[in-house]
């Protein structure tokens, strides 16, 4: 298009835009652009997810490195720190309580030993998974990845630790007469459902953690409350036989409880299925399966407003 100006010259002006008039969502479609950092769908979020196992299964085995790196024992305190936890506890609630009551003591040692190691697997997963976000806030704004790898690193790396411990428990199981036999490859199962509910909770407490950064120093309230309700220093239907029989069901299908009593019943001889609630494969199994969904979709509806703010 042209025009005469004033003084007779002739101005071209340019014609209208084929993008004029146009919304910026409208021309965002148009040229396939996308909001930066916007949540992507559940299938792509979990194809993402896998495309970074590398770096989750490396970044679990730096922090497992690194967690013990200023200390002279190094590695060493991965085992030392639950069998202290464990020799506490049997002073405790094994000699002055009398907590094993109704349990040999070949029996007891190893239930308590075994009850320590698992449930702390739980608790460390919790309490690292509330810090996933929060903690890593220069990782989380500086890269671009999906941010389920943080929460689920750290449960990674607890579950290494938990492979050092087991090593120190098959000696205390074999030492008080539970010998290696078939009934310790059950084990494997159990704690594979166990790391999947670790996962999911793990998950859930890392999107609460990432915007209430105080949850931090109320967990290891709720956690120790959670032990003592989970049957780790002593047996549930023992300890609560003279009470109402739904108050032993409440507290034996608490999945804490549910993981522990799966993993006693694989390794220790003489702790038979009279102390397992009924279907307890099951339960364990639903645990999971419920955790590990509603923690993951929990998490990730949010992808996009982690380290933000």
């Amino acid at each position: 298009m042209s025009e005469t100006t004033h003084d007779g010259a002739i101005a071209v002006t340019a014609p209208p835009s084929a993008d004029a008039g146009l919304s910026p969502a409208e021309l965002a479609a148009k040229y396939g652009l996308s909001v930066s950092g916007a949540r992507p769908g559940l299938a792509e979020y979990v194809r993402q997810l896998w495309g970074r196992r590398h770096f989750i299964l490396a970044f679990s085995q730096a922090k497992l490195t690194a967690q013990y790196s200023q200390a002279k024992l190094g590695q060493l305190w991965q085992v030392a720190t639950p069998l202290l936890n464990a020799a506490v506890y049997f002073l405790i609630f094994g000699l002055i309580l009398n907590a094993g009551r109704g349990m040999e003591k070949d029996i007891y040692i190893p239930f308590l030993v075994t009850g320590v190691f698992v449930f702390m697997f739980t608790q460390t997963s919790v309490m690292s998974g509330v810090r996933a976000i929060s903690g890593n806030l220069g990782l989380v704004r500086a890269l671009h990845f999906p941010r389920a790898s943080l929460p689920i690193s750290f449960a990674l790396q607890q579950l290494q630790q938990l492979m050092f411990s087991m090593i120190v428990l098959f000696v205390i199981a074999a030492a008080f007469g539970s010998y290696p036999s078939l009934s310790w490859l059950l084990i494997l199962p159990a704690l594979t459902l166990q790391f999947v509910f670790n996962v999911g909770l793990s998950l859930i407490m890392a999107r609460l953690g990432s915007k209430t950064p105080d949850l931090a120093q109320l967990m290891p309230f709720v956690m120790r409350t959670w032990m003592y309700g989970s049957g780790v220093m002593f047996s549930i239907p023992i300890m609560l036989q003279d009470k109402p029989a739904w108050i032993a069901d409440v507290l034996m299908y608490n999945p804490a409880a549910i993981y522990m009593d799966l993993i006693r019943f694989a390794l220790i001889d003489g702790y038979g299925s009279e102390y397992l609630p009924s279907h307890v494969w099951l339960a364990g199994l639903l645990w999971a399966v419920l955790a590990g969904a509603a923690g993951f979709v929990y998490f990730w509806k949010a992808e996009e407003r982690y380290g933000r703010g």
